[in-house]
């Protein structure tokens, strides 16, 4: 169950994606984080309010880590539009896989942040040969210093959306789901603000002031937002979390190849053979685990 809510997941990532982006081409990066943050702070605070919950919860002996994922997250957000535009976004989604894979195998590994250890077992090489190739396939444009350094960007991009991930998978097993994601957002406009006085100037409508676009739908980025980091606490800290960044992408790939083929009526091919092949990987991985657990019994 928890795999199939993953894999919807990031299909609704894609979905949150489309909609920051035009969040972001209509009001700039620095006011669109702000502006989503916002959104996703009123809304999880209704929620609260409806429940009935105190938004913070004194608990003693967590640590002062655990409540930085919102942080993370901004970076994430600044790491990945750095990188857009320098390179393709199927370059752009396989280092940021890339990033993802290789530390939710060190969170796997070392139990980082206090997560459960899941061991990576060498008869997993062939699965994993066969995902790094599907992101091979999927960088295409490396040339010149600004694509290098875009393409780092991106992977340090995938290395924070596992680290948030974890944080806020862990703030929430402490302190409760729906108090976790406040928090998240909390953090995470802490640091969006700083950010939009000191680097916003040059966006549009900075000194004149703002108006809201009449596409209302570009504002409910926040909002699905909370849906993803709360769907995220809940299976962090039942999946791996090396599967779970592959799953999240095998849904994000499968809803862009429908998104581009409804709207440019073709098939993004080379993501298309990127995703079976690192499916493929996932699948072969996920035999191996099930053979290891019936030889245990």
């Amino acid at each position: 169950m928890y795999y199939l809510l993953a894999l919807l997941t990031g299909v609704l990532i894609t979905v949150m994606v489309t909609f920051n982006g035009s969040l972001t081409a209509e009001h700039g990066i620095y006011t669109g984080t702000v502006i989503i943050h916002v959104v996703g702070l009123v809304f999880v605070s209704l929620m609260l309010a409806v429940r009935r919950e105190a938004p913070f919860k004194r608990v003693k002996g967590i640590p002062l880590r655990l409540y930085l994922g919102g942080a993370v997250g901004v970076i994430t957000v600044l790491l990945t539009n750095f990188a857009f535009g320098s390179i393709s976004v199927s370059a752009l989604m396989a280092m940021g896989l890339f990033g993802q894979s290789l530390s939710g195998i060190a969170v796997d590994e070392y139990g980082l942040f206090g997560m459960k250890r899941h061991p990576f077992n060498k008869r997993k090489l062939a699965g994993l040969a066969l995902m790094l190739a599907g992101i091979g396939v999927m960088v295409t444009d490396f040339g010149g210093r600004a694509a290098v350094i875009a393409a780092v960007a991106a992977f340090a991009s995938g290395a924070s959306i596992v680290t948030s991930r974890v944080l806020n998978a862990r703030l929430g097993q402490e302190i409760g789901s729906r108090r976790g994601v406040f928090v998240c957002h909390v953090t995470g406009l802490l640091v969006a603000l700083p950010l939009f006085f000191l680097l916003g100037g040059g966006e549009a409508g900075f000194h004149a002031g703002y108006a809201f676009s009449p596409l209302f739908f570009m504002y409910i980025g926040g909002i699905m937002g909370v849906v993803v980091i709360s769907i995220d606490n809940a299976t962090s800290v039942r999946i791996p979390a090396f599967y779970l960044a592959l799953l999240l992408f095998l849904g994000q790939v499968s809803a862009g190849l429908v998104v581009d083929f409804i709207i440019e009526r073709g098939i993004n091919w080379i993501n298309l053979v990127g995703g079976v092949l690192v499916a493929g990987g996932l699948c072969v991985n996920v035999l191996i685990d099930k053979a290891k657990g019936a030889d245990a019994t």
